[in-house]
C-alpha cells in the first residue's frame, strides 16, 4: 500500500462531518464525528473522536479517545443518557443544549504529535506541537510544544528538545512544506544535527 492525495479508509470506519487530508490513514473500526485530520497524518484503529482538528504529521495509536462525551453529574437527578439522548427510548426530543457543551469545549491536537496507546483527551484540551502522550495518558489540560507527559491525570516528564531549538522548529514550520521538498529533504529529517544545521 502506497498513500496518495485520496485519504485510505479502512473498514468498519464512521465518518460524520469530517475532513481528511491528504497522505491520511484511518485504520478499521473507527469514529470521528465533526473532526478535521491534517495532511500526512493516521489513526491505528479503534479510535474514537468527536469534535477536534488534528494537525498534520499527527500519529494517533489504537484505542485513543479524543474528546469524549461526559454525563450531567451535578446538575440532573439522573447521569443517564435517557436525559439528554431522549429520542433513543421514546421519550421526547434530545437536548440538544447537552451536545452543544461538547462541541464549545473543542479538542485542538498541533502538528507532529504522537498519541500513544489508549490515551485520553478530554473536552477543551489542546495540545501543542510536537508533544509526546504516553499510553493509557489522560490529558486533562492543555500541553505545551514538545512537552512528553504521561499518567492518569497526565502531567509533564520532560522537553523533547531545549527551548531555543524548540522556537527555531516552531519558526521552520517544516509540516508545511510542499511534498516535493520533504522528498528532497528526507535523509536531513532523519538525523537532527543535519536537519539543525541545514534548515534553522
Amino acid at each position: 500500500m502506497q498513500l496518495g492525495l485520496e485519504p485510505v479508509i479502512e473498514e468498519n470506519v464512521h465518518l460524520v462531518n469530517t475532513t481528511l487530508g491528504k497522505y491520511t490513514q484511518i485504520q478499521a473500526n473507527c469514529c470521528l464525528n465533526e473532526v478535521t485530520v491534517g495532511d500526512y497524518s493516521y489513526c491505528a484503529g479503534f479510535n474514537m473522536m468527536d469534535y477536534a482538528t488534528i494537525g498534520k504529521f499527527c500519529s494517533i495509536a489504537a484505542f485513543v479517545r479524543i474528546n469524549p462525551g461526559n454525563h450531567p453529574t451535578y446538575d440532573r437527578v439522573a447521569q443517564s443518557h435517557f436525559t439528554y439522548r431522549s429520542e433513543l427510548f421514546g421519550l421526547g426530543p434530545d437536548d440538544g443544549a447537552f451536545f452543544e457543551w461538547r462541541r464549545r469545549h473543542w479538542v485542538t491536537i498541533g502538528n507532529d504529535v504522537w498519541l500513544g496507546h489508549d490515551a485520553t483527551i478530554m473536552p477543551g484540551v489542546t495540545v501543542g506541537n510536537g508533544a509526546v502522550i504516553g499510553t493509557g495518558a489522560v490529558v486533562t489540560k492543555d500541553v505545551e510544544p514538545y512537552a512528553i507527559v504521561a499518567g492518569v491525570p497526565a502531567k509533564k516528564l520532560k522537553m523533547r528538545f531545549d527551548d531555543g531549538l524548540i522556537e527555531k522548529i516552531e519558526t521552520s514550520k517544516w509540516w508545511d512544506w510542499d511534498h516535493e521538498t520533504l522528498k528532497a529533504r528526507l535523509p536531513d529529517f532523519r538525523n537532527l544535527g543535519d536537519f539543525v544545521r541545514k534548515y534553522l
